[in-house]
């Protein structure tokens, strides 16, 4: 029997949450407060063609990348040097059927220190394997995050997508 909703699995006629949401994690040698400024300044690591503020709770922003992409998300959880949430209040791929896939989603971002690091644990709650965008956005995500992010973070210098393209 199909099941129509993939984040759910019957096992044993119990159905159940199925951890399918993209995640990554990344430590750097770093505080806390330099993760939690560099997860806010998303122009430094995610794309410079950014409209609205990032870094406070409630702030509604929209990125852009070409024709390719475009998003609108809301703060929507902010706990200083602990955690960022982000829902994703609008949504268009040029790439899939589905233009809003990620409409509703979240991005978090949680802060923890275990022993002399800090790690970043980013997930992207919703989108799963069952989404037509699931392989290209978790890609351009681990690159985001352990690339442009972890660099951001360690030298001060993300490698976010220019302006304009």
């Amino acid at each position: 029997m199909n099941n129509p909703d993939p984040s759910l699995s019957a096992h044993n006629g119990q159905v159940r949450p199925v951890r399918l949401n993209f995640t990554t994690t990344i430590s750097v040698d770093q505080s806390p407060e330099e993760a939690f400024a560099a997860i806010n300044n998303v122009r430094g690591w995610w794309g410079e063609d950014i409209e609205g503020s990032t870094a406070n709770l409630g702030d509604e922003w929209t990125y852009r990348y070409k024709d390719v992409h475009r998003c609108t998300m809301k703060v929507t959880e902010m706990v200083p040097n602990k955690k960022v949430v982000w829902l994703v209040v609008d949504n268009y791929f040029n790439f899939t059927q589905d233009k809003t896939e990620w409409k509703n989603t979240k991005v978090v971002f949680e802060i923890s220190t275990p022993g002399n690091k800090t790690e970043i644990r980013f997930t992207h709650e919703g989108l799963v394997p069952a989404y037509e965008c699931f392989d290209v956005c978790s890609n351009a995500w681990g690159s985001y995050v352990n690339g442009s992010l972890r660099s951001l973070i360690a030298t001060g210098k993300g490698r976010p997508n220019p302006k304009g393209n």
